[in-house]
């Protein structure tokens, strides 16, 4: 009998099975994953601080050391309206090929088991979950990404269509010195977006993405729409290896799991609906899912959301709040603008679209005040 399986190698396992050796070493932890790693994953591939302080939790504070960081932000408004400073703290922008492998190897290292393998059927049988047939656990953490066989198995519907986005991701060549992030809203489909995220070595990871109804909408092939706006919005950057995603954001998320099933990351539908940041998500939701799964083993899923309310319940209203908002691409125009010409507010927008940040209602009044007085409201809210 396992004390904890985990389903899934990416940050949000990963890092569930890294607790739960860390909580409990000796425990009987089986990671479960349908790749062999490394692996690519189609992603962003930025990781924030909120993401850093997590892994340093975890206890592996220096797993990104040899990556440079990044202290720029760049962000261009649907309107054009741009804001360029240096972060509060700096990001860390690595292909998750990489960083997956050293999760995971990591944990290999505190003495989990992992193991190649496709979950295909699951069973309750008395006070443990058998998956397959032949893997008994007390309990399981669900972490197999958008797209997760684990949530069909639990009865647990995905989210709704208005709810996901779609993004293309690839690579591009850029100066070695390139130290900005950068990112360029765009009104056409809007809410949509271009990136342009600086690994260091000389290349960027770049994309684009959009709501699925929208890109439904276009009544084009998703390949052309994606590939064709990414052209367009970032023309000086060729990219290759381009690979499409779906993104559950955080505002169709579902219940986080059934019975002694907990759902993290992507699978619990943890993406932010303003940046498609997921790391950080991902890193907290399976280590508080860990915590609950070996600490009351029994019925884990109250503890669990518990937890997740606890960590992240002010910010994921607050972020539904501003997705609402941001249906209006003027009020993204306001926003972008007033953080433009106050440090602070630039600072808590980013608190907000990286991390588990919440917006004083000074700031909220403050850029609602410059959407007003700009007469940008009367525009309306574009459809979603």
């Amino acid at each position: 009998m396992w004390d904890l399986v985990v389903v899934g190698g990416g940050p949000a396992g990963s890092a569930a099975a890294l607790r739960a050796a860390q909580l409990r070493p000796g425990a009987r932890v089986l990671l479960l994953d349908k790749d062999d790693f490394p692996r690519d994953k189609a992603c962003g591939d930025g990781i924030a601080a909120h993401a850093r302080d997590e892994l340093a939790l975890l206890g592996l504070p220096d797993v990104l050391d040899d990556y440079r960081p990044v202290r720029r932000l760049a962000v261009v408004s649907p309107g054009g309206a741009r804001v360029e400073a240096t972060v509060a703290r700096p990001n860390h922008v690595v292909p998750r090929k990489v960083f997956d492998a050293r999760l995971v190897e990591a944990a290999r290292d505190r003495g989990v088991e992992v193991r190649r393998h496709r979950v295909r059927a699951l069973e309750t049988r008395g006070g443990h979950v058998v998956l397959d047939g032949t893997v008994p656990a007390r309990a399981v953490v669900a972490a197999d990404g958008a797209n997760s066989v684990m949530r069909r198995l639990i009865g647990v519907p995905p989210a709704a269509a208005r709810h996901v986005a779609i993004a293309v991701r690839g690579y591009a060549d850029v100066p070695a010195g390139d130290e900005t992030q950068f990112i360029a809203m765009q009104r056409e489909g809007w809410p949509a977006y271009a990136w342009s995220f600086p690994v260091g070595d000389g290349t960027a990871n770049v994309g684009y993405g959009m709501l699925l109804p929208n890109l439904r909408a276009t009544g084009r092939p998703g390949r052309d729409v994606l590939h064709g706006r990414l052209a367009d919005l970032l023309p000086g950057l060729p990219a290759r290896d381009l690979r499409a995603h779906h993104l559950p954001l955080s505002t169709g998320r579902p219940i986080p799991g059934a019975g002694r099933v907990l759902l993290a990351g992507d699978a619990a539908g943890l993406i932010n609906p303003l940046t498609g940041e997921g790391i950080y998500y991902a890193v907290l939701s399976g280590r508080l899912a860990a915590e609950a799964a070996l600490q009351t083993p029994g019925t884990p899923l109250p503890a669990y959301r518990r937890a997740l309310r606890a960590a992240l319940g002010r910010h994921l209203r607050t972020t539904d709040a501003l997705a609402f908002a941001a249906r209006s691409p003027s009020f993204l125009d306001a926003a972008v603008t007033t953080a433009a010409r106050r440090p602070e507010v630039f600072d808590l927008l980013t608190e907000v679209g990286l991390g588990a940040g919440t917006v004083p209602l000074s700031v909220a009044l403050a850029v609602t005040g410059h959407w007003v007085t700009a007469g940008r409201w009367r525009r309306g809210f574009s459809a979603t």
